[in-house]
């Protein structure tokens, strides 16, 4: 069995990510779904202290690029769809060629035997009420669930409404999906039949085994070398599952098993992976970008302790509210506290810490990336701290 060293497959797995090769000069729509087809999916967060997260894993490979290429091919005109919203990691974007990979999923939720526990009962005791809210909106035309709640009480499950339950479940089971977005963010659904194009729903449905394999090479190519676990939280298949599309994977030859020295579980290689000698990246990371939201991943890779803390009180946070890791040539270095003054037009930086291995010049890459991205989201200034912090080696 190969063994590859942690250096060598941290580079493995940032060629797999997209990172290490020279930005291009003008972003164009084609190179942009390179990027997305090669991670398969970008995961959607509506917190927009800083720009909302599905907008960043292109920024953070490719530099500053129109967002609009993003809300054209995801909420656009039809004709201009390339994208649309399922359940994958999370909720994500995702080229439309993954529809019929995850139609068996679709089926499972109107079965009521996938999507959250909550939402189930709309497959059994109350598909009538589901189906009555269908009905309005293939007679209406798209609606949200504001549109078309009665009580807007806060008594529901997870505090939504009957309606957004019930469109919730439609969405499980792919009769619905977003026609669009409102200023915000708020879902508009419509029948998927009059948003995903005719072309890819006449394509033909592969089994759940089928499927599930296509999901699992999919999800490889996008990591590079991974475990199991990693390979299946990627698109969220169950154990069984993914280890039986991985054995499927590994009798085609797609994926080997490699050791590596500090992970305790054996991983996979995809046979297209990329094995640079070195990498250069100079990258701000979202905190839900695939290269960093599995953390233990990210702890195994960089050594990099990380987690969001937005949901964390004010007084009990380590390093910030919207903390977005910086990557810088192979290694994480640092972290920034980011927010968006729009009002103000400043980027300011509540926090930067930087890792006891952070270079001497890492501040100044960070400053560059830093007024590249002001650039990109129409700021005029970066607001920096005063210094940053340097965490220590114990």
């Amino acid at each position: 069995m190969e063994k590859l060293s942690p250096a060598e497959a941290r580079r493995i797995a940032l060629a797999a990510q997209g990172f290490g090769g020279p930005r291009p000069e003008k972003v164009t729509a084609a190179r942009w779904l390179r990027t997305i087809d090669r991670l398969s999916l970008h995961q959607i967060d509506s917190v927009n202290v800083l720009v909302r997260a599905h907008y960043l894993p292109a920024f953070s490979r490719l530099g500053p690029y129109d967002r609009s290429l993003i809300d054209t091919a995801a909420w656009g005109r039809r004709k201009q769809r390339r994208l649309f919203e399922y359940w994958a990691h999370e909720a994500s974007l995702l080229p439309l060629a993954l529809h019929p990979l995850l139609r068996w999923r679709m089926a499972r939720a109107e079965r009521g035997e996938a999507g959250w526990k909550g939402l189930r009962l709309f497959a059994r005791e109350r598909r009538a009420e589901a189906e009555a809210l269908l009905e309005r909106i293939r007679a209406e035309g798209p609606s949200a669930a504001s549109d078309l709640e009665e009580k807007r009480g806060r008594s529901g499950w997870w505090q939504w409404g009957d309606a957004k339950q019930a469109l919730e479940w439609l969405f499980w089971t792919g009769r619905i999906t977003t026609a669009t977005r409102r200023g915000s963010f708020e879902r508009v659904y419509d029948l998927s039949e009059r948003v995903i194009p005719a072309e890819i729903r006449a394509l033909p449905t592969p089994n759940e085994k089928e499927a599930q394999r296509a999901l699992i090479e999919r999800a490889a190519r996008a990591l590079g070398v991974a475990t199991e676990a990693e390979l299946r939280d990627y698109v969220r298949l169950g154990p069984h599952e993914a280890r039986a599309a991985i054995e499927s994977l590994v009798e085609a030859g797609a994926l080997a098993p490699v050791e590596v020295p500090g992970w305790a579980r054996l991983a996979w290689l995809h046979r297209d992976a990329r094995r640079p000698r070195r990498i250069y990246a100079r990258s701000l990371l979202a905190p839900f970008d695939p290269l960093v939201w599995e953390r233990s991943r990210t702890l195994r890779l960089f050594d990099f302790h990380y987690r969001i803390e937005i949901y964390t009180p004010a007084a009990k946070r380590q390093h910030g509210y919207y903390v977005l890791p910086f990557l810088l040539g192979d290694r994480l270095v640092g972290r920034l506290d980011l927010k968006a003054d729009r009002q103000a037009a400043r980027l300011l930086v509540h926090a930067v810490h930087l890792e006891p291995h952070a270079p001497h010049d890492a501040m100044d890459a960070m400053a560059e990336e830093l007024a590249a991205m002001a650039r990109w989201l129409g700021l005029a200034d970066v607001v920096m701290p005063s210094k940053p912090v340097r965490r220590s080696t114990g």
